[in-house]
């Protein structure tokens, strides 16, 4: 069996004890290309988020096989692009795992960053300041940094948005090159049909897991549904339901009246 790459134990995240991913369980394996779905508030920025250590657990575990070197790319609306930097600065940013945020480059990094840029279509933006770039082009720019951490395990958060058909092709060329590769992916998409033409797995979210699996089984009108009505169902205001003792499951947060269903038996 392959390794796991990331392993959910009761996972609980959330802000202001208010909870905003609810007994999450299962194991990503290596190698593996996972699409985070869900309706707005589902939870899919909030994981990210808690894989990568910027949220600490409410209660639970989120393990990373260790050893393992990440990339996270978050939503491009929580970037500052006014910052005064060329394309070539922030590819370079990429490098800092290696070199250490003020380590110099040496030839071999700038051929990374060239090279980079070439596999995104960028290649000749290297001194054009980032805030000329035009969505697609800064997502672009964007995957060209992650293409230079050589990361193991790559977290997406919505890279799709804003991007036109040509640049959304060239993205999930970049992401199957990086599966071919047997690295790790996971990608939070909106596009349900993108996800079954192109994703072998998914994680539907709903404050909670609804359905994780192969893509087309997970994203059933079944599990859509469950997903819908598991969200409408779902008090805002509820307080944390820890773990110390026996857990009531008629709870304000009613995260259990809609059943979670499972396309896996990991989860």
């Amino acid at each position: 069996m392959t390794e796991a790459c990331l392993t959910f134990d009761n996972l609980t995240l959330g802000y202001n004890r208010h909870p905003a991913v609810h007994h999450m369980n299962g194991v990503v394996r290596k190698g593996s290309l996972v699409a985070v779905v869900g309706g707005n508030g589902s939870g899919k920025s909030t994981l990210m988020k808690g894989i990568v250590g910027l949220l600490r657990p409410m209660s639970g575990a989120c393990s990373i096989a260790p050893g393992t070197r990440f990339a996270y790319l978050p939503q491009l609306s929580e970037l500052d692009r006014s910052f005064p930097a060329c394309v070539n600065d922030l590819v370079s940013l990429g490098l800092w795992p290696k070199r250490g945020l003020l380590g110099r480059h040496c030839a071999e990094d700038r051929r990374s960053v060239s090279q980079a840029l070439m596999a995104v279509g960028l290649g000749g933006f290297e001194k054009r300041s980032i805030d000329t770039l035009s969505g697609g082009q800064m997502q672009r720019a964007l995957f060209a940094r992650v293409l230079v951490q050589d990361a193991d395990l790559i977290l997406l958060d919505e890279p799709f948005n804003a991007v036109d058909a040509r640049t959304l092709s060239d993205l999930i060329g970049v992401i199957k090159h990086w599966q071919g590769q047997s690295r790790t992916v996971m990608v939070v998409v909106h596009d349900l049909d993108l996800v079954r033409e192109h994703f072998p797995e998914a994680l539907l979210l709903a404050r909670r897991p609804v359905a994780w699996g192969e893509a087309r089984q997970t994203l059933s009108a079944e599990n859509l549904l469950r997903a819908r009505q598991f969200g409408e169902a779902w008090d805002e205001n509820a307080p944390w339901c820890g773990q110390s003792g026996p857990h009531s499951h008629e709870a304000a947060h009613g995260h259990d009246i809609i059943a979670a269903q499972t396309a896996r038996g990991g989860l």
